[in-house]
């Protein structure tokens, strides 16, 4: 049964791309593991990208990570378990977040990701900010006049 935090479906080929990225980022930039140093990142504003484990138990531990990540614009996928998540970033033992600080090698591997991710979305989200621009500029016309 899905979890109720977990929003979309990914690809065990883009979840298997995420794994490998997390691995480059562990040993080129800086990556925070668990619930508690993923909150404080993307709170913060640190994190780039962030990974959850579509297993976690209780829901509640990881719930609210989405929804932060919406409102700080800060792109998220699943992968499919904590054991795999935990491992990608050297543990042996499960982890339920993994917030991406700094990507090193990894960079290009996490915007082919997100670009998958969010298909179109990124193209769409890009053009109302030129939209609002260039609404700005007649504004400021009249206000010459």
């Amino acid at each position: 049964m899905a979890k109720s935090y977990v929003k979309f479906e990914v690809s065990k080929e883009v979840a298997d791309k995420i794994v490998e990225a997390i691995r480059l980022a562990k040993q080129s930039g800086a990556v925070r593991k668990g619930a508690n140093e993923v909150t404080k990142s993307i709170e913060r504003g640190l994190a780039t990208f962030v990974v959850i484990a579509e297993d976690v138990e209780p829901e509640e531990v990881v719930m609210h990570i989405p929804t932060l990540c919406e409102q700080k614009k800060i792109p998220y996928a699943y992968v499919p378990t904590k054991e795999a998540l935990g491992k990608a970033v050297g543990l042996n033992v499960p982890c339920t977040s993994v917030a991406i600080e700094k990507a090193g090698q990894a960079e290009n591997t996490i915007k082919e990701i997100i670009s998958r991710i969010t298909g179109k979305k990124a193209e769409e989200q890009k053009e109302p900010k030129e939209q609002g621009q260039a609404a700005e500029k007649p504004k400021e016309r009249g206000s010459k006049k």
